[in-house]
């Protein structure tokens, strides 16, 4: 008698005959093998997806941009705010003389005989000439190094923002990038204008500065050009009201549509243009001093109040 070769408990009690013993026979229990295979994305469904990620992004990059600006913004701001400290430090270790805000633009004025209130003989620059389109970055490095500044604030990267503005130095021609991208007000110890207006006068001792808290000390300008080699200047508030509404020096436009600035107290602030006129010129690919009138412009209203005074 042949014995059947049971299968493994669970497998049913069915046989199949073994090919050695055609009598014989096994017990299993034939199951049948299903593969399940996900569903996979139709063609509509993945360009669906597609277009849902593409309008998210278009709301969310304006946001982010904005947060990265406004990131660079504030260390833009830090590093006025210590340069400006600085400043303040060499006045009190000065006899509350200000430091020479020029750059070595106006030579004429480092000749002995000169009156003091136009003079900046025997005085160093806060930075050495660093404005020739023809300087190698290591020269305008130095500029900043033999400044009068350079021993109160001795690292080079407070002297420029993050956001180096190239669209000067290359509308010019300059052979390296702007290793400074902050002015120093005509009015704070750089250029007396007294010839076109009587206000336009240059300080030179911090009893002088009235107000403090609202006379500009220094800006960003994103970098110096021919159109505004060291300092930075507007008319006077006289001047504008007189009937001549336009801007000496081009009105920096950065960090959005408007520009960091320091006071004479030691705040820096961010200060937003308000006409549109003064960003189109300010936005110039080509920076160029003198723009057309603006008349009942606020913003030279304000810009003149900060770099010359309220009278």
């Amino acid at each position: 008698m042949l014995t059947p070769i049971r299968t493994r408990p669970g497998d049913g009690d069915g046989c199949v005959p073994r090919p050695s013993r055609p009598n014989g026979c096994t017990s299993i229990d034939h199951q049948p093998s299903t593969i399940n295979h996900p569903p996979g994305f139709t063609l509509i469904e993945l360009l669906v997806v597609i277009a849902v990620i593409a309008i998210l992004m278009a709301i969310l990059m304006p946001a982010l941009n904005r947060a990265k600006e406004q990131g660079k913004r504030a260390g833009c701001l830090s590093n006025l705010k210590q340069l400006t400290l600085a400043w303040l430090m060499y006045i009190d270790q000065n006899s509350e003389r200000l430091v020479n805000g020029d750059t070595r633009e106006y030579t004429a004025m480092y000749s002995a005989g000169r009156p003091f209130n136009d003079s900046h003989y025997n005085e160093q620059p806060w930075v050495e000439r660093d404005w020739d389109t023809a300087m190698t970055k290591a020269q305008k490095i130095l500029a900043i190094e033999q400044g009068a500044l350079y021993p109160y604030l001795n690292t080079l990267n407070i002297y420029r923002c993050s956001t180096v503005e190239r669209r000067t130095a290359d509308a010019y021609g300059a052979r390296s990038e702007s290793m400074r991208t902050y002015a120093i007000m005509d009015s704070m110890n750089c250029k007396g204008w007294t010839g076109t207006s009587p206000d336009m006068r240059m300080l030179k001792t911090r009893p002088e500065i009235k107000d403090p808290a609202f006379r500009a000390v220094m800006v960003d300008d994103g970098g110096t050009g021919m159109s505004a080699l060291g300092g930075f200047t507007t008319r006077s508030l006289r001047v504008i009201r007189g009937g001549n509404w336009s801007w000496w020096d081009p009105p920096p436009v950065r960090h959005g549509e408007g520009t960091n600035w320091s006071f004479a107290d030691g705040h820096a602030d961010y200060h937003k243009w308000e006409d549109p006129r003064t960003i189109e010129f300010g936005k110039q690919t080509r920076p160029t001093a003198n723009s057309p009138q603006q008349p009942d412009n606020q913003d030279l209203i304000w810009s003149a109040q900060v770099v010359w005074g309220s009278k």
